[in-house]
């Protein structure tokens, strides 16, 4: 049994990979932390935990990670940023699921996330933990940076079409929509009840601070530079995401050679789902699951491809990928733990 260690065990996305890790056939939970509930015991923080996990919330220790196979960080953005020089001193693998390390510009940190990068050596160390994309780099890797909610939802919707020649790359735009539970679990006056309840609000137009994540994962692909046109919204439900990404064309094709050519470029993955020509991504059908369903459909009157991806925000989107990834990063099969279908309805 792999001993695993969570920091930030209280939020969102810390409940998750307690609830999928406790049913992980190799994985035993032994620490838990949370600078809010320390001393709690976890099943007083999260009631649907009880009978279930019974571990005590413990401060945050850098000592932490010499005793665990794997320490998740599920901190809030900057929160782990100093400590990870000494985590890395330890044998112990870690897999971030904040931003600190997702860009390997340490300029971009200022301009999208007005802080100044405090360990910029180490963000090319950093392996981008997107497995359809880098599975060969997170098997060896020690320190992998979860990605994005939104990046995962985008960058699979394009990725099959980036070294086609088939699309104009300076026409990506994408129109996403996230359940309420992205925004993390503190009290905010944009997430709060009525401030969100039967109304869908767009936010960060332009300057959203996963644009550049995504642009630096497509231009790789491509090998060119690749910007995009990114507007998020939220939207009054708890958890769930929907991507509708718009691309021209630049010769004529149809939905059948589409399906047919991001089957073949995702055959051997297990969590991409595309789905039958004239079917399109549901965040319903992805509820609480791993999965990442791909629909699409050609505007032919404008030459423009139409491409839907949903996904769990709080899972494909966040922890479980980041399972996904501790599966990689130990040698187990990837699927271990997370090939529950989605609940519905």
């Amino acid at each position: 049994m792999f001993k695993i260690a969570i920091a930030g065990a209280s939020g969102y996305t810390g409940l998750e990979l307690i609830r999928l890790l406790n049913q992980h056939p190799n994985t035993e939970l032994t620490v838990l932390t949370s600078e809010t509930f320390q001393g709690q015991n976890i099943a007083e923080v999260f009631p649907s935990l009880n009978g279930v996990v019974d571990l005590k919330l413990q401060p945050l220790d850098t000592r932490i990670a010499d005793d665990c196979a794997v320490l998740f960080l599920a901190l809030p953005h900057t929160a782990a940023m100093d400590k990870l020089p000494i985590f890395l001193q330890s044998e112990c693998k870690i897999i971030d699921l904040s931003a600190d390390y997702r860009l390997q510009d340490p300029e971009a940190y200022p301009e999208w996330y007005e802080v100044t990068h405090t360990h910029p050596e180490l963000l090319k160390k950093a392996v981008y933990g997107l497995p359809e994309l880098h599975r060969k780099s997170i098997e060896t890797s020690q320190f992998v940076a979860n990605p994005g909610c939104y990046p995962t939802s985008v960058i699979l919707a394009l990725a099959p079409l980036l070294k086609t020649g088939w699309v104009d790359l300076g026409s990506i735009i994408s129109d996403s929509k996230s359940g309420v539970s992205g925004a993390g679990r503190k009290p905010s006056l944009g997430s709060h009840y009525c401030e969100v309840n039967e109304g869908i609000s767009p936010y960060g137009l332009g300057k959203h601070r996963h644009t550049p994540e995504m642009e630096q994962e497509l231009s790789a692909l491509a090998g060119e530079s690749v910007r995009l046109t990114f507007s998020p919204h939220l939207v009054p439900m708890t958890r769930g995401m929907l991507s509708t990404v718009y691309i021209n064309l630049k010769q004529s094709l149809s939905d059948d050679e589409l399906v047919k050519h991001y089957r073949e470029f995702y055959q051997d993955e297990s969590f991409v789902r595309v789905l039958n020509p004239g079917k399109f991504a549901s965040s319903q059908h992805v509820l609480s699951s791993n999965f990442c369903d791909i629909g699409l459909k050609v505007d032919a009157r404008n030459q423009r491809l139409i491409i839907t991806s949903a996904l769990d925000n709080l899972i494909k989107g966040a922890s479980g990928q980041a399972i996904q990834n501790m599966n990689i990063m130990l040698g187990l099969d990837e699927k271990t733990g997370l090939m529950a279908p989605a609940i519905f309805p």
